[in-house]
């Protein structure tokens, strides 16, 4: 298959849109305006119900949806485009509502080095080990997922994380030898040709660097372009170029996102898992908790079971971040923990190495472990799975029962505890 892309400028050219009354796809017009809308052909030829699109998880993550916006934003873009409104004009509102909508979640700014006296706007490292790399070439992704916590690294370019120094990715990881893991994200590391992971792949196998462990590749093409791995021009080339650096004694991880079990039933999806796997690649699934799409603990049951079957090992579950359309896809964090409870209880013991329900808050990724009583206060027992100060890890806390909360900021400390147990540390740490 021929990868074709569709975006606000041809969505009307897909045959199945068809099926669409004309206010529906104003509907993706506006939002898809304001939210960045891109598909492909594997997504809409081979994913989504059409009979049932309205409810077909696929079409909700791919194609932008009304209540992705609140009502009065939706209706002011709405008159504007009907309207003809000066282009200039539209983008104007578009960038206001943008900036009202979190577009730097979990205090990613704060996790970018400064390194020679240079800040490296490509890299982030918030965690002691592991060290994010956003290369210029992987910026964008084959589809976009209407929930995704990075949309301003395609729409908003003064929040936009690149780079493609590999020498200066070398430098930097030589010089903090408590890194051991490497995560290539995005945008999509993926959607790079081959020519460009042997670059980066080639400086860090050239380099002999000890400490270095793991390479991840952060990615939703398993997903949305299996081919990638199969049948794409390069294909044979990064599978090669897989093999070779596991040879060399790195692994290889795709960290892949599979948000609901339909994903892995396509003839394509399996014949890639089963390619990268014979290739030396682990291949690890993550997804975060979504209204609309997966808040159902059968559903998630399902999706472990199908990974472990295929080989991948189950990673995370996230609580949808706060960003973007978050009030669209929010599920409270009592209700994420008795889904995941649920889910887990279902499942054997090769499918429980998810972890989860889990934040990816600015402290760190914080997991609601369960519902509790203490010293007769319902609280929520939590626990950092991983945090800016590596002493945080494992050390549960307590905060106090809320049915609504959706984030940890909702959140207050129980049991007559002004601050959490780590609040001031975090804060000097930010300093």
């Amino acid at each position: 298959m021929i990868y074709k892309p569709y975006s606000l400028h041809n969505f009307r050219q897909i045959p199945q849109m068809e099926f669409l009354s004309e206010e529906q796809k104003l509907e993706i017009e506006v939002v898809g305006t304001v939210l960045p809308f891109k598909t492909d052909n594997y997504v809409v030829d081979e994913l989504i119900d059409w009979n049932n699109f309205e409810r077909d998880p696929f079409f909700i993550l791919n194609f932008p949806q009304r209540e992705m916006l609140d009502k009065a934003t939706f209706n002011k873009m709405a008159s504007l485009i009907t309207g003809n409104a000066p282009r200039k004009t539209i983008q104007e509102e578009v960038n206001k509502i943008r900036l009202r909508l979190n577009p730097n979640p979990a205090g990613q700014e704060s996790n970018v080095p400064v390194f020679n006296g240079k800040k490296l706007s490509g890299i982030q490292h918030k965690y002691r080990e592991t060290m994010l790399f956003f290369p210029t070439q992987g910026q964008t992704c084959h589809a976009y997922c209407t929930f995704c916590f990075r949309w301003p690294q395609f729409a908003l370019n003064d929040f936009k994380f690149a780079m493609k120094e590999a020498d200066t990715l070398v430098e930097y990881i030589k010089a903090n030898p408590h890194i051991s893991d490497v995560l290539f994200t995005g945008g999509d590391p993926a959607v790079m040709k081959t020519k460009f992971f042997e670059a980066y792949f080639n400086a860090l196998l050239d380099a002999d660097i000890p400490h270095l462990r793991n390479i991840r590749i952060g990615t939703k093409s398993l997903a949305y372009w299996p081919y990638r791995y199969t049948t794409d021009d390069d294909a044979d080339d990064l599978i090669r170029l897989f093999e070779k650096v596991k040879k060399r004694g790195i692994n290889i991880a795709l960290m892949a996102h599979f948000n609901h079990p339909g994903e892995l039933k396509t003839e394509a999806v399996q014949k890639a898992v089963k390619r990268l796997i014979s290739a030396g690649v682990q291949i690890r699934s993550q997804s975060p908790l979504l209204h609309h799409i997966n808040d159902n603990s059968n559903v998630w049951a399902e999706n472990w079971r199908e990974q472990v079957k295929l080989g991948i090992i189950p990673y995370y579950m996230f609580i949808a971040r706060n960003t973007g359309a978050q009030d669209y896809f929010a599920v409270t964090l009592d209700r994420a923990w008795k889904i995941f409870k649920s889910a887990y209880n279902q499942v054997s013991g090769v499918c429980r190495t998810v972890k989860g329900p889990s934040m990816s808050c600015n402290p760190g990724k914080v997991q609601i472990v369960g519902v509790s009583e203490v010293a007769g206060e319902k609280v929520f027992v939590l626990n950092f799975l991983q945090g800016r100060d590596p002493s945080w890890v494992g050390r549960p806390f307590f905060a106090k029962y809320d049915p609504d909360a959706i984030w940890l900021n909702d959140l207050k400390p129980a049991l007559g505890e002004s601050n959490f147990f780590y609040e001031q540390a975090f804060l000097e740490l930010l300093a």
